[in-house]
């Protein structure tokens, strides 16, 4: 069964729109879209063209570092972007839904939402955060207007890995019925296989992929989502003529050079290192009720008065993420690994928290 008929039928109808970039190569004298005949900021030469809808040499680096075809990547505005188009092609408001487990990433829940889509929930334990598979399976199995399925893996804000297994089960109930979203911005953290490994053998299949975490690029947004080509072509009919600005696209591509993959590969080092410091530090507190490391650069702990913790540590220029909306979450902070004088400033405010308990 072809994609096609996952999705709505009037995006599968639509004419892409064609960017004067998009039907005639950015070279020669150019005076086919009304663009500035020169650049203001001499220290900025080309911005006054528009940049490629989808930058060759980007994508060529970024299939490679993601082990897969050029025809299978789509370079996207952060993985957000990703999100919402999934969304816009696939889910018809009012009729179309999302499966998430919540906790979850609260894109998926706003990007529905703005699309007029329901969302269904197949909640996490809420002690353990562990993910209920049966549950997932028998809900997907039971409810034909679910359109997109979220996996995230590592998840957030819980850290844990899909178990082994449980995506491929996934992706045969699916077939025919919903698309499978494996959302993998923290994937470079843990040692485990990605998932787009898979995207040759199932249409259904997307991955999700970023710049901003383990590349320490979070302000390029710069977020690619891996597909087969029958799912890139309606996601192209949507997305904007031109996401990704010039500069962007440079600094895109400088990261992904030799030397920054050195770097970014003594970085993945230091994370690691400091995430076994940031978890001895927050071992055997007496205000920490559990600690879920999970296999990202973050610790989520359970403790006695989160609010209080917080605002305290934010007192101490320490900022930690609390989570006041979310009930399930209502006792828990999320810490990012930092680096070692961050960690050094942490283990002050909670050593003053603890004496003030």
């Amino acid at each position: 069964m072809s994609v096609e008929k996952l999705a709505r039928p009037e995006i599968v109808a639509m004419k892409p729109y064609s960017s004067a970039r998009k039907e005639a190569p950015g070279k020669g004298i150019l005076l086919n879209a009304n663009e500035a005949p020169r650049s203001l900021l001499d220290s900025e030469g080309g911005l006054n063209r528009y940049p490629d809808p989808q930058p060759e040499r980007l994508v060529r680096r970024l299939a490679r570092l993601y082990g897969v075809m050029e025809d299978n990547v789509l370079v996207t505005r952060g993985s957000d972007e990703g999100i919402d188009l999934l969304t816009r092609v696939f889910c018809r408001a009012g009729q179309d839904a999302i499966l998430q487990c919540p906790p979850a990433f609260g894109m998926y829940r706003i990007a529905a939402q703005a699309q007029g889509a329901r969302v269904v929930n197949v909640a996490r334990d809420a002690t353990d955060f562990s993910l209920d598979a049966q549950a997932v399976l028998d809900t997907l199995a039971g409810d034909d207007a679910i359109k997109l399925v979220y996996m995230t893996s590592p998840s957030n804000p819980t850290g844990d890995a899909l178990e082994d297994g449980l995506l491929e089960r996934l992706l045969g109930l699916a077939e025919s019925k919903a698309l499978v979203i494996v959302d993998e911005a923290y994937a470079e953290f843990t040692d485990r296989p990605s998932a787009a490994a898979l995207i040759d053998r199932y249409e259904h299949l997307v991955v999700l992929r970023t710049l901003s975490k383990a590349w320490a690029a979070a302000g390029l947004r710069c977020g690619t989502v891996i597909a087969q080509p029958s799912v890139m072509s309606l996601l192209r009919r949507v997305i904007a003529p031109y996401p990704l600005p010039s500069p962007v696209v440079s600094l895109a591509r400088a990261m992904l050079e030799e030397e920054a993959l050195d770097k970014q590969r003594d970085m993945l080092r230091e994370v690691r290192r400091n995430k076994a410091e940031l978890l001895r530090l927050l071992a055997d507190r007496p205000f920490v009720q559990a600690i879920y490391p999970g296999e990202a650069n973050f610790v989520l702990i359970r403790v006695d008065d989160a609010d209080g913790l917080l605002t305290h540590c934010a007192l101490n220029n320490v900022i930690l993420r609390g989570f006041p909306a979310e009930p399930v979450l209502r006792d828990c902070i999320r810490i990012s690994v930092g680096s070692e004088d961050d960690l050094g400033q942490l283990a002050k405010a909670l050593e003053a928290w603890e004496t003030e308990q």
